[in-house]
């Protein structure tokens, strides 16, 4: 059945008329559109094309995948698709993996937004417990050494050389990062929270200097590409017969800056035993804590032993991860309570914003 429409691409037959004018896969033949489960920001779409005369079992199927905004509540500089198709078209044929990226629509009149497509890549997306236990504990223990060995890999590209120079401004970047992320606090909050604003202080009070821990002679003044958003469930991984990432996803909050800030929300996605209540479950937290699955110590020691970076401060950049998780959450949970989001799970994100703001806190303790 072709052109079946979901909420955020309603308008499947302009989209298919788009792809059609733009001589892109699947052209001329028949259109279906899913979201894909697990995005918490940007809407993540499988199209699939058909010949419409051949509707056997075994008809060949072309796959490409759709990425738009969100709908309502979207925040200012958030969810720029020109940006991540950018990065996407930098990366691909580099070290890093990522889908090849096919065409960017900045006309909202196709879909309702900007939109861009990709290929689709085969592989499958961990993100709880129960979708670990088709791998054996060497193969977690190989996925948690593929993951460090990627955020390094990350992080030690020549920005210049792929492309990406002038894609971010590394100078002064964790006092942006700290000023935008209360602005977009200001314009998502639904509630009174405590310990933020406390928070807000400790971590202004502890920025680091821009040569301070962290920092590499590699990295130079224009510091290291960094995802902003780098998790176990952003990859894409085919496990057998040796695991391996196939490619890295939702580059939506990449930019230029510091690298510990990446490694520190990493860390703070990288649930252990005890605290499987500490993000959404619709996030995938508990997939860290499977057989053979290293512990957060293992894998920041994997990457210091990588790189040669100095994480002395770890601590003050998981706590800044705790609260950029935080409004991020509260900026979902906004659109929840304006019945803006699509797909299932959000009614949890409100409830970890809370959770996110005392662990920030715990952290920098720890720091002290």
């Amino acid at each position: 059945m072709g052109n079946v429409g979901v909420p955020g691409v309603e308008n499947t037959a302009g989209l298919a008329r788009w792809i059609g004018d733009n001589g892109l896969p699947g052209a001329g033949q028949d259109l279906t559109v899913e979201l894909i489960a697990g995005g918490r920001s940007n809407l993540t779409y499988r199209l699939e094309f058909r010949d419409p005369g051949d509707t056997g079992p075994d008809a060949p199927v072309t796959r490409l995948v759709l990425r738009r905004p969100p709908l309502g509540h979207v925040l200012p500089t958030a969810h720029d698709m020109s940006r991540e198709y950018r990065v996407l078209s930098a990366l691909h044929g580099t070290a890093v993996p990522v889908p090849r990226p096919l065409a960017l629509c900045p006309d909202t009149e196709v879909v309702g937004a900007p939109f861009y497509l990709m290929e689709w890549v085969d592989g499958v997306v961990f993100r709880t417990s129960q979708d670990a236990r088709v791998l054996s504990p060497a193969q977690g223990e190989r996925i948690c050494e593929n993951f460090a060995a990627m955020l390094a890999t990350i992080h030690g590209l020549d920005v210049r050389a792929v492309g990406l120079e002038g894609f971010g401004r590394p100078a002064g970047y964790m006092a942006r990062q700290l000023a935008r992320w209360q602005r977009q606090w200001e314009l998502s909050v639904t509630r009174d929270m405590p310990g933020y604003d406390e928070l807000v202080k400790r971590l202004t009070a502890g920025l680091p200097g821009e040569d301070g821990p962290g920092s590499s002679p590699a990295d130079g003044a224009a510091g290291t590409l960094v995802h902003g958003d780098f998790r176990i469930d952003n990859m894409l991984i085919r496990p057998a017969p040796e695991p391996r990432i196939a490619a890295v996803v939702d580059w939506e909050m990449s930019t230029l800056g510091d690298p510990l800030a990446d490694l520190g929300l990493s860390l703070v996605y990288w649930t252990q035993a005890g605290e499987e209540d500490l993000l959404p479950h619709a996030m995938g937290a508990a997939v860290t804590t499977s057989p053979g699955f290293l512990t957060r110590d293992q894998v920041a020691a994997r990457y210091a032993d990588i790189t040669g970076r100095d994480l002395s401060r770890l601590d003050y950049y998981m706590a800044f991860g705790c609260f950029k998780l935080a409004v991020v959450l509260e900026g979902i949970n906004a659109r929840f309570l304006q019945h803006k989001t699509v797909g299932e799970g959000f009614e949890w994100e409100g409830q970890a914003v809370a959770m996110l703001i005392g662990r920030a806190h715990q952290f920098l303790d720890a720091g002290t």
